[in-house]
């Protein structure tokens, strides 16, 4: 029989911290091992699930009605201490899944696996032991996969940058290396936007200089390029995922940039033109748009300047 006490206890051998411990983090590991009350370890098994899964998991099998709004706690508080301890792996059948995904899911590694089902017999002590001997070994090697799907990207400067696999980074990418050498020649990034890590690049004290303060809560374009030779600010959006630059986020944008005393300039960037014409309705007047199948033209939505600055901005 398995207890929500003797998850506890598990997660106490295998090292991790009193929270770590608690019924919560208890339930969803006994949920991703599949293990109902009635269940014995050696039953153990390693399914796939979701978030929302786990908590209906652990609604149907132990009667803990977690509600929606603790979907992030559990996530924030539980599952990434699990995944930086290699206990568990996310998307093991499709490790570049988008990170705004809804099949985003989970699964405990198959060494975690077969140690858990070892609980209870002679020989768990010295496979516990075994285990945590091997454990950084495990982390390197999870590290090299994750390193595998990982986007590679070259900066106007020449630096090396690497972008989380999946969603709109592919794009990101174009942007950086078709966009910029083509249309920002000695371009300074200021900011890039990764879809696993918003704040990839955020060259703080050189938009200061510019005027520009921001913190964690503005919603920031995905690409912000300084010109130094014109003094332009450009605010680039990948709409690969998400909308282009239409009026409502100009708002935003020109709000969040106001105080810039660099000319701020719009660009909406798709992956190909079918994608644009799925937007053309509302984006901007007043704006760029680049598509990254034709990477040697833009479109320009108004007709008094051409990749430019307007005096209101």
């Amino acid at each position: 029989m398995v207890a929500k006490e003797d998850a506890s206890g598990f997660l106490h051998d295998l090292r991790f911290d009193q929270e770590r411990q608690n019924d919560r983090s208890a339930l969803v590991l006994l949920a991703l091992l599949n293990l109902s009350p009635d269940d014995e370890w050696e039953a153990a098994s390693n399914p796939s699930m979701r978030t929302v899964d786990i908590m209906a998991w652990i609604r149907d099998k132990h009667d803990v009605n977690y509600k929606p709004n603790t979907r992030e706690t559990i996530r924030r508080q539980t599952l990434h201490q699990f995944i930086q301890a290699h206990l568990v792996i996310e998307n093991p059948d499709e490790p570049d899944r988008p990170i705004n995904s809804p099949k985003w899911c989970y699964q405990v590694t198959d060494e975690a696996l077969q140690l858990a089902r070892r609980i209870g017999t002679a020989d768990f002590d010295e496979a516990l032991a075994g285990y945590l001997q091997l454990r950084p070994g495990l982390e390197e090697m999870y590290r090299r996969e994750r390193e595998m799907h990982q986007i590679p990207v070259c900066l106007p400067d020449g630096a090396d940058l690497t972008l989380s696999a999946g969603g709109q980074n592919d794009l990101m990418k174009a942007m950086i290396e078709g966009f910029c050498p083509r249309f920002l020649p000695g371009g300074n990034v200021m900011y890039v936007g990764d879809a696993g890590s918003k704040w990839l690049i955020f060259d703080e004290q050189g938009l200061a200089t510019l005027g520009v303060t921001v913190d964690s809560h503005g919603k920031m374009p995905d690409l912000v390029v300084y010109l130094q030779d014109r003094n332009w600010l450009v605010l680039m959006e990948a709409a690969s995922s998400h909308g282009p630059v239409d009026h409502k986020r100009h708002i935003e944008l020109s709000d969040l940039f106001a105080n810039s005393n660099a000319g701020l300039v719009f660009v909406s960037c798709f992956p190909d033109l079918p994608t644009m014409r799925k937007y053309l309705t509302s984006i901007s007047w007043e704006t760029e748009v680049w598509t990254a199948d034709n990477p040697t033209h833009m479109i320009h939505f108004d007709g008094e300047k051409f990749l430019g600055p307007y005096s209101d901005c």
